[in-house]
């Protein structure tokens, strides 16, 4: 992938586009998704379309009871425990899958955290970079051998307009020095998309291609740890929690580019590529405004994505993919 790739491609579908309109008319019969986050927000519109399309969705969750409750009457869905910042959870998770697969179409990075008070998980990691990204790296690489054998899959991460915020912070990853929750999520939001543009000059091979995405700006329970005041101060929300943003997005709109990076047969050959409103995007001068859209050079840069994977091998232990 080179920065000449990220530009759009002539998308049907816009930022109105909805998790019903990209699967209409898909027949995804006889397909496998693991998503994560698939039981709430985003991951919910994920799983219903999905599955209403005919795949058949395992739904890794941290809180599992509350999956199953969210998930009962959404038909070819199971779920399984697992927490994103306990990496025994996350291999133990994976195990759970091998067993019951021989082939994964679609692994779809849902889940996150966003702008959480600081938190140290595993070694003292800082939280946000490990449920967002270290817990997806590591996953991902455990699963590796099953999308392999699919023999076309495809890895979708969300990522956010957030990466805007800062590259990797690579001589203070985990905020030793001070902690600052949007730095910290715009710094997971960059290691998402890196990790996407790395895994797919892995992956290549084997067929499986990776792709990062921001969904839009939509209200899901991503804000849990905003406090409502926050979120007024904002502009997002009314004193009711009314969402009051013009350019807000429904969790079904927020969902569809990760479902059209999913099953576009335009991204049939492409991988490596940061995508919004259902296109690829274009790379954003630094001093764009976040809400202009497109990407960052430093979040789709070869040599960060390399660094950043040396950088998460050696933190997770992690299997290593090879060429």
């Amino acid at each position: 992938m080179t920065s000449t790739d990220q530009q759009p491609l002539g998308s049907p579908f816009s930022a109105a586009t909805t998790a019903e309109d990209i699967v209409a008319g898909r027949d995804l019969s006889g397909m496998t998704a693991v998503v994560t986050g698939g039981y709430s927000g985003l991951g919910l519109e994920t799983t219903r379309a999905l599955t209403a399309a005919g795949a058949r969705v395992i739904v890794p969750a941290r809180r599992p009871d509350v999956a199953r409750a969210s998930l009962k009457e959404v038909n070819g869905s199971e779920v399984i425990p697992m927490d994103l910042a306990d990496l025994d959870s996350v291999r133990s998770a994976a195990a759970h899958i091998g067993d019951r697969l021989d082939q994964l179409d679609l692994l779809m990075a849902v889940a996150g955290v966003m702008a959480t008070p600081e938190r140290r998980v595993g070694p003292g990691w800082e939280g946000q970079l490990t449920a967002n990204h270290f817990g997806h790296f590591a996953l991902a690489c455990d699963l590796y051998p099953l999308l392999a054998a699919a023999g076309g899959a495809r890895v979708v991460v969300n990522s956010s307009a957030g990466h805007t915020l800062t590259g990797i912070r690579w001589h203070d990853p985990h905020f030793r020095t001070g902690y600052d929750k949007w730095l910290a999520y715009g710094q997971a939001k960059t290691a998402n998309a890196l990790f996407a543009v790395h895994l797919d000059v892995l992956g290549q091979g084997d067929g499986v291609r990776a792709f990062a995405l921001h969904p839009g700006k939509i209200i899901t329970g991503l804000q849990r740890e905003m406090t409502l005041q926050a979120q007024i101060d904002r502009g997002w929300v009314d004193e009711h929690g009314n969402v009051i943003g013009a350019d807000f997005k429904t969790p079904s709109q927020g969902a569809a580019t990760g479902l059209w990076a999913a099953t576009s047969p335009l991204l049939d050959g492409r991988g490596g590529l940061y995508l919004e409103d259902c296109d690829v995007a274009r790379v954003s001068a630094p001093d764009t405004p976040m809400d202009d859209g497109g990407v960052r050079a430093y979040a789709i840069d070869p040599d960060e994505a390399a660094r950043l994977w040396d950088l998460s091998l050696a933190a997770t232990g992690a299997t290593p993919i090879t060429r």
